[in-house]
């Protein structure tokens, strides 16, 4: 199929490489601009682009979507699809409507549960038992769009947002390199979400990684693997920060 792919993290990065293995033809690559990174802030191209310019691929990394040049150069490529992947851009309802198939979603959450920005981490600290990968149609509204396929793994107790980071990541390439040879066969049946189930993924903020000690120990043990590696949970002592990496729930009487 001729694909348009749209990602930037190494989330992407993963199922771009998958597509690419499938033999299907990237014939445009969006990723979002080089952006400081890192503890020296030196501008850094994402791991997407990466990969794309390993490949030697049509690459462009616009500030926005929303204009009409941009428009016009995708009408032009006549693609089957865009496949999105933790993109971080707004698809505008005018360029969700140019491939011929639609604009497809990997999203790393069994929807309508956890809808947004962090579906991992959400996952982890709500105590969910499994978790999965979602390939949507998309539309206008956010993570709102009909199901095409669903794939589930297991949330492990000693699962970290890394480490199911990683997982789904994996499952996320496979998900879609399926997916497609389903759409080619007409045999993805769009699903409309369940609204009564829907719950949204807020984007994390930093100071939810402290620590509550009045919590459960269950709930701290899930702050700490939910906010491992970033930003990393934490507490004071003598006015001093600890970050905390991994911790054990023990059974056991209170003293």
């Amino acid at each position: 199929m001729r694909i348009i792919f749209a990602g930037t993290p190494v989330f992407a990065a993963t199922a771009l490489d998958a597509l690419l293995n499938a033999g299907h033809e990237i014939i445009l690559v969006l990723t979002q601009p080089d952006r400081p990174a890192g503890r020296g802030m030196k501008t850094a191209a994402s791991a997407v682009k990466l990969l794309a310019q390993q490949h030697d691929l049509a690459l462009l990394q616009p500030l926005t979507l929303k204009s009409a040049e941009i428009e016009m150069q995708l009408l032009a490529l006549a693609a089957d699809a865009m496949i999105v992947a933790a993109y971080g851009l707004i698809l505008p309802e005018s360029v969700l409507k140019i491939p011929r198939l639609g604009c497809l979603n990997i999203h790393a959450s069994l929807l309508p549960r956890w809808r947004g920005a962090a579906p991992i981490q959400r996952a982890i600290l709500a105590g969910d038992q499994e978790t999965g990968i979602t390939i949507m149609q998309m539309d206008a509204g956010l993570d709102t769009g009909a199901i095409l396929l669903k794939r589930s793994i297991a949330i492990t107790p000693d699962d970290t947002t890394q480490s199911l980071h990683d997982k789904l990541g994996l499952l996320g390439a496979q998900s879609i390199v399926e997916a497609l040879v389903l759409l080619q066969q007409g045999r993805l049946v769009p699903t409309v979400q369940d609204e009564t189930l829907a719950c949204y993924a807020a984007k994390i903020k930093k100071t939810e990684a402290e620590i509550d000690w009045r919590q459960s120990a269950e709930q701290i043990n899930r702050v700490v693997r939910a906010f491992n590696p970033n930003p990393g949970a934490y507490t004071y002592f003598r006015d001093v920060v600890l970050k905390i990496w991994q911790t054990k729930v023990v059974v056991g009487r209170g003293g």
